[in-house]
C-alpha cells in the first residue's frame, strides 16, 4: 500500500529545544488523534558531512544555515495517501486555529525562514 509523507527540516536554537519538543508533542497528539499513521520529530545528532566515494555530501547545518547555537531537526508525518494527508491536515489546522483564537502572540521557537517542507509520495518502503 503506497503511503504519503510530509517532511520538514528546521533549525531550532539550542536554548529553545525544550520549548520545541513541547510543541512537537502537542503536534504529535493532534496529528495522531486525527488519523496520521506515524509522527516523528528527530533532533540532529551526527550531522558531519559524509564521504561518498570521491565526493562529500553536504551537511544539514551547512544546508540550513544552522550555527553552533542551533540544532537541526528532521521531522516527518506518515499518511495512507495524499488524500488522507489533506483530510488529516485540514482537521489539525482547524483544531489549532480554534486553540489560537484570541491568542495573538503565538510563539514559534524557531525561524520559519529556516524551515523546509514538502509532501512526498513513498516509492520504496521497507
Amino acid at each position: 500500500m503506497a503511503k504519503y509523507v510530509d517532511g520538514f527540516v528546521l533549525v531550532v536554537p539550542k536554548d529553545k529545544s525544550e520549548e520545541y519538543k513541547k510543541m512537537a508533542k502537542e503536534g504529535r497528539d493532534a496529528w495522531m488523534k486525527h488519523g496520521a499513521l506515524g509522527y516523528y520529530e528527530c533532533r540532529g545528532d551526527d550531522l558531519a558531512p559524509q564521504e561518498m566515494g570521491d565526493e562529500k555530501a553536504r551537511a544539514f547545518p551547512e544546508m540550513t544555515g544552522a550555527t553552533n547555537e542551533d540544532t537541526v531537526w528532521f521531522s516527518f508525518i506518515i499518511f495512507k495517501s495524499k488524500k488522507h494527508r489533506d483530510e488529516v491536515n485540514a482537521k489539525v489546522i482547524e483544531e489549532m486555529s480554534k486553540q489560537a483564537e484570541g491568542n495573538k502572540d503565538v510563539f514559534m521557537p524557531f525561524d520559519m525562514k529556516q524551515m523546509a517542507y514538502g509532501g512526498f509520495q513513498v516509492e520504496v518502503e521497507g
